[in-house]
C-alpha cells in the first residue's frame, strides 16, 4: 500500500492530502509491470540454465544420451572380448601355422601399430561426449586393422599349405614295389661289388629282387621326363620329374605303362620289372635325385612301411655285397 503524503496550507493553516496526478500514477504502473517482466523473463532464464527445471524435449534428450552411454559401454566390452579372440588367433598364427608352414611371423609392432598423420577424428570433437566416442572409435579402427592383417596371414597360410600338400604329395615317399611282391633288398646305396668286373664301385640306388613282370609304381605325384632305353647302362627305364628339386628313376624294366610327358600320382602303374641293360637278373634298380644329386631312397620310404620292415630293410641295405647292375 503506497503511502499518503500531505502538504501545509498556510491560507487554511491545515495540512491537506496530496492527489498524486493521473499521468505519475500510470507511469508507476507502468514501471511496476515492467520491472515485473524484467524479474520474470531474468528467472525463466536462470532456471532454464539449471538443472532444477527441465523440458520434456531436454528429459528426452537426457535419456537418450543415457542410451547412448549405455551402449558405448556394452560396445566396448564386445571390442574386449573381440580382441582377445583375436590375440588368441594371432598367437596360434605366429607359433604355430606360420611356424609349421616355415614363414616368418608378423612382427608384434606391425600388428599393432596406429594411425599416424591427419587427425581423423576431428569431426567427432567438440561433444560433451567426445573422448569417450573418439577412444571407442580408434580402438575399433584398431581392431579393423588388426583383423586385416590376420586375413591377409591367413590368405597366405592357405597358399602355403596348398604347396605344403603338393610337395608332400610330389616326395618320393613310397616303395616302388609292394612287399608282397618282393622277393629281397638285394643291394643299398653305396660302395657295392661291381658283378660284371668285381670292383668296388659305387652304387647309386637300391635293387629290389622281383620276377619279371612285378608291377612298378610311381614313388611320388609328377611328370614322365623319359620312358626309354637310351641311357647306358639302365635298358629300358623311367625317370620321374616331381618338381621341388625331386626326380626319381626307374630302371631295368621289361616294359611301360606310361609314355614321355604324361603325369602320374603316387601309387600310379608306371611300368614291370625286367633285366633289360646292364642287369644280372630280374631286379629294379632305384634312384632319387634331388637338385641333380643323387641320394639314399631309403630316406623316403616313410609312406609306405612299417618300423619294423623299415628296421630289416636298413639292415640289409648297409651290407656291402654285390649289386645286381
Amino acid at each position: 500500500m503506497s503511502k499518503v503524503k500531505y502538504y501545509y496550507d498556510p491560507d487554511t493553516l491545515s495540512y491537506r492530502k496530496i492527489e498524486p496526478k493521473k499521468s505519475r500514477r500510470y507511469r508507476n504502473i507502468a514501471f511496476f509491470v515492467l520491472g515485473s517482466f524484467l524479474f520474470g523473463l531474468l528467472s525463466l532464464i536462470l532456471l532454464l540454465n539449471t538443472n532444477l527445471i527441465n523440458t520434456p524435449r531436454e528429459l528426452s534428450l537426457a535419456r537418450e544420451v543415457k542410451n547412448y552411454e549405455l551402449q558405448f559401454e556394452i560396445l566396448n566390452k564386445k571390442m574386449g572380448q573381440i580382441e582377445e579372440v583375436l590375440a588368441n588367433i594371432e598367437e596360434r598364427d605366429n607359433n604355430i601355422y606360420r611356424l609349421y608352414f616355415e614363414a616368418n611371423p608378423i612382427p608384434e609392432e606391425q600388428r599393432r601399430a596406429g594411425f599416424g598423420g591427419v587427425n581423423r577424428y576431428r569431426s567427432l570433437e567438440g561433444f560433451n561426449n567426445s573422448e569417450m566416442v573418439i577412444g571407442t572409435t580408434k580402438r575399433l579402427d584398431i581392431i579393423k586393422k588388426q583383423m586385416a592383417i590376420q586375413s591377409k596371414s591367413l590368405d597366405e597360410i592357405t597358399i602355403l599349405a596348398a604347396e605344403k600338400e603338393k610337395l608332400l604329395a610330389a616326395i618320393p615317399a613310397i616303395q616302388p614295389l609292394n612287399n608282397e611282391d618282393l622277393t629281397r633288398m638285394a643291394s643299398g646305396f653305396g660302395w657295392r661289388s661291381d658283378p660284371f668286373t668285381k670292383a668296388r664301385k659305387m652304387h647309386w640306388g637300391m635293387d629290389f629282387t622281383a620276377p619279371k613282370g612285378t608291377p612298378v609304381y610311381a614313388t611320388g605325384d609328377g611328370k614322365i621326363t623319359r620312358a626309354d632305353n637310351n641311357s647306358s647302362g639302365f635298358g629300358k627305364h623311367i625317370r620321374i620329374d616331381h618338381g621341388y628339386g625331386y626326380v626319381s628313376l626307374y630302371a631295368h624294366l621289361s616294359q611301360y605303362n606310361v609314355k614321355k610327358g604324361q603325369k602320374v600320382k603316387r601309387g600310379d602303374l608306371i611300368g614291370f620289372v625286367g633285366s633289360t641293360g646292364r642287369s644280372e637278373a630280374p631286379h629294379l634298380h632305384y634312384e632319387v635325385r634331388k637338385d641333380e644329386d643323387r641320394i639314399n631312397p631309403i630316406n623316403f620310404y616313410y609312406g609306405s612301411l612299417s618300423a619294423k620292415e623299415f628296421e630289416n630293410m636298413l639292415k640289409y641295405a648297409n651290407q656291402e655285397n654285390q649289386s645286381l647292375d
